[in-house]
C-alpha cells in the first residue's frame, strides 16, 4: 500500500479539514482518527478524507496512514511535519494568503528549464521549511492553469506519441495533448509530484480553480469556438476527462465536509461499488452542456477566513454562448455568487473574489476587447473578422463579455458602497495574462472600501517578449484614451468604473501574498532570484490609511 499522490490539504475550518489522497489500490486512508475508503475511477483510486473533532486555533502534525501503514510523512524526509492550522476567534481577525496561477511544470529538460527560470512557488515552499510554523500562510489560492493539457513536456509528449501509435483511435487523437483520464492522472502525478510542491501542498489549505490550459487553450471563448471544437471526433472524450478529472483531483477538495455531504454527485460516487468512472463521466457531461441559460454543475465556491471571505467565481466552464447569448456565468450562477458576496457583509474586514481571468485589464486592452466583441456580434464578413481576431489573439476576458463585465462591475460597487461598516478592501485576485500587477478601482462615489484588481501570473512560465510592450502600452493614458472613444463609437456604454496602475507589469515569475490584519491590508509580488531566493518586487497598502489618535 502506498500514496502515488498527496496528501493534499484541502479545506480547513474551526473545527474541521479535508485531506486528498491518491493511492496504488483500493484502501482504507486515517488522518488524525478519522477514516473514510478510496473511491475508484478508471482504475485509480481517491479519497477525501474529512477530519473532524479538531481544536480552534490550533496547529496539528499529521500523518496518512493506508490500511494501517504508515505512508506520510515519507521516511528520511527532508521537510518539516506537515500540519493542519484550524481558524478560531484568537486568529480571525488576521488572514495571510498567497496565490498565483499558470504553474508549468518542471520538464527534465534542461534548455526548456532554463527558459523557464525558477519556479516561484518551489521557492516559496523552499524558504517556508525553514521559517517559523505561526508565520506560514493561511491558504494558498491557485487561479488557474494547474495543469497543461494542450502544452505537454518533451517527455510527456514522447509518452503520449507511444500510446498513440499503439492504439487503434490515434488517428483520431491530437498526437500532442491529453485526451483520456488516465493521460489527465499522469499530468497531475507528474506536476503535483515535485517534491517541494508536493510538501507545500499537504501543509496549506488551498483553493483551487481552472482556467483554460486545464482543458484547452482559449477554452470556451465563443459560441463558434465550441460548435468547431465539438466537430473533432476526439472532444467529447477529451472534456469528460478535462472536467471530470478536475472534479477529483480540483473541485471536491473546494469544498467543506458539510457541503461534501451534501453534494450527491459526490455520495454517489462514494456509494459506488467498483469503478465509477460512468457517474464521473455524466457530471462532466451536465457541468459542460448548457441547458436553459445554465451549466449543470457549479464550479465556485465560498471559504469563510475568520474575518475574510473567499469568493471563488468559475469563469470558463460558466460561460452560456449558445442560443445568441453570451454571458460568463449563467443567470443562476451570478446570482448565487452575488448572495455570497452580500451576505452579512458588516460582519467581514475583507472581502476577496477569486476570477482566474481578470476583472480590471489594462485599460486600452480591455477597451479592444469590447470592440472586438461588439464586432463578432455582426452579421456577415464583419462578424466572420471579428470571430477570427477573438481567437487568434485570445480576445476572451472580462471585458469582452460585457454584460457580464458591467454585471460583476455593479455587484463589486455595490458591496463597497452599502455600508461604512462593510469591508475595508475587496481585493479581485486573477492570473492568466502573464504578467503581475496591481490597479485600484474607483467607482466615483465617496466609500471608506478601498478596491483592488490583483493579478499574479505565471508563477513558472515564460513570457514571450514581443507580448511585453503590448502590455505596457495597454497601461498608457494616451492609448487608453484613443481606445475608450473607439469604443463608445462602436457601442460601448460608459463605464461604471475607472481605474489606475499602483505597481507593474511585472514580467517574470512571481508569488503574491495578501497579508491582513485587523481592517488593514497590503499585498506583496515576490520573484526569484539566480540562487533561488524569493525578492520582494512590490508591496501595495490596500486599505484606507487609518484615521490619526486625537
Amino acid at each position: 500500500m502506498s500514496l502515488l499522490l498527496g496528501p493534499v490539504l484541502r479545506h480547513v475550518g474551526d473545527t474541521t479539514a479535508t485531506v486528498w489522497v491518491q493511492t496504488d489500490t483500493s484502501a482504507d486512508v486515517e488522518v488524525l482518527g478519522c477514516r473514510t475508503r478510496t473511491f475508484e475511477v478508471q482504475g485509480c483510486h481517491y479519497a477525501l478524507v474529512p477530519v473532524s473533532g479538531l481544536t480552534p486555533d490550533s496547529t496539528i502534525p499529521y500523518e496518512v496512514h493506508v490500511d494501517g501503514i504508515r505512508c506520510w510523512p515519507e521516511a528520511d524526509t527532508p521537510f518539516p511535519p506537515s500540519v493542519i492550522r484550524t481558524r478560531g476567534p484568537a486568529t480571525a481577525d488576521r488572514l495571510k494568503v498567497i496565490f498565483g496561477s499558470c504553474r508549468y511544470p518542471k520538464t527534465g529538460d534542461a534548455k526548456l528549464d532554463e527558459k523557464l527560470g525558477l519556479d516561484a512557488l518551489d521557492c516559496y515552499a523552499t524558504r517556508l521549511t525553514s521559517s517559523p510554523v505561526d508565520e506560514w500562510p493561511d491558504a494558498l489560492l491557485l487561479l488557474g492553469d494547474q495543469v497543461y493539457a494542450d502544452e505537454l513536456t518533451p517527455e510527456a509528449r514522447r509518452h503520449l506519441a507511444g500510446r498513440r501509435s499503439s492504439r487503434r483511435s490515434a488517428n483520431r487523437r491530437p498526437p500532442d495533448e491529453v485526451v483520456s483520464f488516465s493521460e489527465y492522472e499522469g499530468l497531475y502525478r507528474h506536476t503535483w509530484g515535485d517534491p517541494e510542491i508536493r510538501w507545500i501542498l499537504s501543509t496549506l489549505p488551498t483553493a483551487m480553480i481552472f482556467d483554460d490550459h486545464d482543458i484547452r487553450d482559449d477554452w470556451n471563448t465563443s459560441a463558434t469556438w465550441r460548435a468547431d471544437i465539438n466537430a473533432e471526433p476526439w472532444w467529447r472524450d477529451r472534456i469528460r476527462a478535462g472536467l471530470g478529472s478536475y472534479w477529483v483531483y480540483q473541485h471536491l477538495g473546494n469544498l467543506s465536509p458539510s457541503e461534501l455531504e451534501a453534494d450527491p454527485d459526490y455520495q454517489k460516487v462514494l456509494a459506488a461499488d467498483g469503478d465509477c468512472w460512468s457517474l464521473v463521466a455524466d457530471l462532466a457531461e451536465r457541468a459542460d452542456s448548457e441547458v436553459d441559460g445554465e451549466k449543470g454543475l457549479r464550479f465556485s465556491f465560498r471559504w469563510d477566513l475568520g474575518r475574510s471571505r473567499l469568493i471563488m467565481v468559475d469563469s470558463r466552464n460558466s460561460r452560456i454562448l449558445d442560443g445568441g447569448e453570451r454571458k460568463m456565468l449563467g443567470d443562476r450562477e451570478f446570482a448565487w455568487v452575488e448572495h455570497q458576496v452580500a451576505d452579512d457583509l458588516d460582519t467581514i474586514d475583507h472581502l476577496i473574489i477569486g476570477s482566474s481571468l481578470p476583472w480590471l485589464l489594462p485599460p486600452a486592452l480591455g477597451d479592444l476587447q469590447t470592440i472586438n466583441e461588439i464586432a463578432a456580434g455582426r452579421t456577415g464578413l464583419r462578424g466572420q473578422l471579428g470571430e477570427k481576431i477573438r481567437q487568434t489573439a485570445d480576445l476572451e476576458h472580462w471585458p469582452a463579455f460585457l454584460a457580464s463585465f458591467l454585471r460583476l462591475s455593479r455587484m463589486i460597487a455595490d458591496a463597497a458602497t452599502a455600508s461604512p461598516d462593510g469591508p475595508a478592501t475587496i481585493s479581485v485576485l486573477s492570473g492568466d495574462v502573464h504578467h503581475s500587477y496591481a490597479a485600484r478601482a474607483d467607482f466615483g462615489v465617496p466609500t471608506e472600501t478601498r478596491v483592488h484588481q490583483l493579478v499574479c501570473s505565471p508563477v513558472h512560465n515564460y513570457v514571450p517578449a514581443f507580448v511585453k510592450p503590448a502590455f505596457k502600452l495597454g497601461w498608457s493614458a494616451p492609448a487608453a484614451r484613443l481606445t475608450r472613444r473607439w469604443a463608445r463609437r462602436a457601442g460601448s456604454p460608459e463605464l461604471p468604473v475607472s481605474w489606475r496602475n499602483l505597481s507593474g507589469p511585472l514580467f517574470g515569475n512571481t508569488i503574491a501574498s495578501l497579508n491582513a490584519k485587523g481592517r488593514s491590508a497590503e499585498v506583496v509580488f515576490e520573484q526569484p532570484t539566480d540562487d533561488g531566493e524569493l525578492t520582494e518586487v512590490a508591496t501595495i497598502g490596500l486599505s484606507a490609511p487609518l484615521p490619526s489618535a486625537g
